[in-house]
């Protein structure tokens, strides 16, 4: 009997020792949560090896921060490590580590901020009282991880993922951060301020205050919705815009060619009455360019290359190297939403090649661009082939990835070191550089297992 006496007396009264001891886990526990808030909410796919490793460093992070650092100061370090250590071991990149944890945070400072004023008035005690007595720190940090329970369980069976942060422009990105900013400006002061004055405040304002800030991610949330929904629009309406381009281009071509059908009979006829055998295979080297440069053109179908930014790319290249009486042979076998690298850094290193393959194929008597996109399913490899005519032979394939270096007047020579550093930057990337008497290749390598 003595010795539930003295333990409800530990857990009961002011118990500063205790109160740490039960940091520790709880440490573990927040952390753990709002990475799973992080993860459902913008989709990582991850394995249980790395989600004990962010659990466990970035738990030990917090408890030397809350221990070593004094507050506010503590806090941000917190959040900065968190986000760092999103990025470095779950792979994502900074501004969709920064989104998520964003969110993650707000949610949980919501459910905080929403139940401390109510617990408080339950249990008649005050902050001080919270702050230093574990039975009553323990009960309400319990309340705070069952709600953010079932906020993680809510996003994982309503499948509430943001999965377009990738692929959004960085006019829009700075839109999305700056609100984030004053949005955990607003809940950190508004923590604080409750923490220190909810004594005072009656509970109507405290619930006045939490519907305030709803409303306002409510609002913002909303609005950013409608951003990415005119973002989506504009593109499809791009990509349609570029479709019936092509179609035109088609359907005159077609015409073209069923006008000219007994004409083409008729000429095939007279080369093979006379015997000329060259001059039937001349003619026919020329009727089969005409009938690729149709085939590439029902090739350009977003239907085909599913993916509206790399349409409108491959388009906007095509045609402009048409301009330049390029002959371009397209074979497209690579479904891209399953392609293995960002599709952001993907289409820069395309634009790149294909800026580079039109220069240099331009300056050629025989101008000619073959793009090549297949899954090498037997070397579990996507690749990506540009390869076009050139004129320098003397040209050094390692010199010309080195910033500056550009055989191109008014060029600044940084486009192949871009792709360069996007090749590092990818552990399962390779681009192979190759050149013979007429071809010069670029060989983008994805691998994935």
């Amino acid at each position: 009997m003595e010795i539930l006496n003295n333990l409800w007396l530990a857990i009961s009264t002011p118990n500063e020792a205790l109160i740490n001891i039960l940091l520790v886990p709880a440490a573990f526990i927040e952390t753990f949560l709002i990475m799973s808030l992080c993860i459902y909410i913008v989709n990582i796919k991850t394995s249980r090896y790395y989600k004990f490793v962010y659990t466990f460093i970035a738990s030990c992070i917090m408890l030397f921060a809350n221990s070593f650092i004094p507050n506010p100061f503590n806090i941000f370090v917190n959040y900065l490590t968190s986000i760092i250590l999103i990025c470095t071991i779950f792979k994502k990149s900074f501004f969709k580590a920064l989104v998520s944890y964003a969110i993650a945070l707000i949610i949980s400072n919501l459910i905080g901020i929403l139940l401390l004023n109510p617990y408080l008035t339950l249990l008649h005690i005050n902050t001080n009282q919270l702050d230093t007595i574990p039975i009553y720190r323990f009960l309400y940090m319990l309340i705070i991880y069952l709600f953010m329970i079932i906020g993680v369980i809510l996003l994982k069976y309503k499948d509430l993922k943001l999965e377009f942060l990738e692929d959004i422009d960085k006019k829009n990105k700075s839109i999305i951060i700056a609100n984030l900013f004053f949005g955990i400006l607003a809940i950190v002061t508004q923590t604080i301020v409750l923490f220190y004055y909810v004594d005072t405040l009656p509970i109507f304002i405290t619930f006045f205050s939490f519907i305030s800030l709803m409303v306002y991610f409510g609002i913002s949330i909303y609005s950013l919705t409608r951003i990415f929904k005119l973002i989506l629009t504009t593109r499809k309406l791009q990509s349609a815009e570029e479709y019936n381009h092509s179609l035109r281009v088609l359907h005159d071509s077609v015409r073209a060619f069923k006008h000219d059908f007994d004409n083409m009979v008729t000429t095939i006829g007279g080369y093979i009455k006379t015997n000329d055998m060259k001059g039937l295979e001349k003619y026919y080297a020329e009727l089969v360019d005409d009938s690729e440069r149709v085939n590439n053109l029902y090739i350009l179908n977003p239907e085909v290359v599913n993916n509206d930014g790399i349409y409108n790319l491959l388009t906007k290249k095509y045609h402009e190297a048409d301009s330049k009486d390029i002959k371009v042979n397209i074979t497209f076998l690579l479904d891209l939403s399953t392609l293995h690298m960002k599709i952001y850094e993907f289409a820069r290193i395309l634009g790149i090649l294909l800026d580079n393959a039109i220069e240099a194929s331009s300056e050629c008597e025989e101008k000619i661009i073959n793009l090549i996109f297949r899954n090498d399913t037997k070397n579990h490899t996507q690749l990506l082939i540009v390869e076009n005519t050139y004129a320098d032979k003397t040209i050094d394939t390692e010199k010309i990835f080195e910033k500056g270096i550009s055989g191109k007047e008014n060029h600044t020579g940084l486009g192949l070191w871009e792709v360069r550093k996007i090749v590092n930057k990818n552990q399962n990337v390779h681009l192979r550089t190759i050149k013979d008497d007429k071809f010069f290749k670029q060989q983008l390598e994805i691998y994935y297992k």
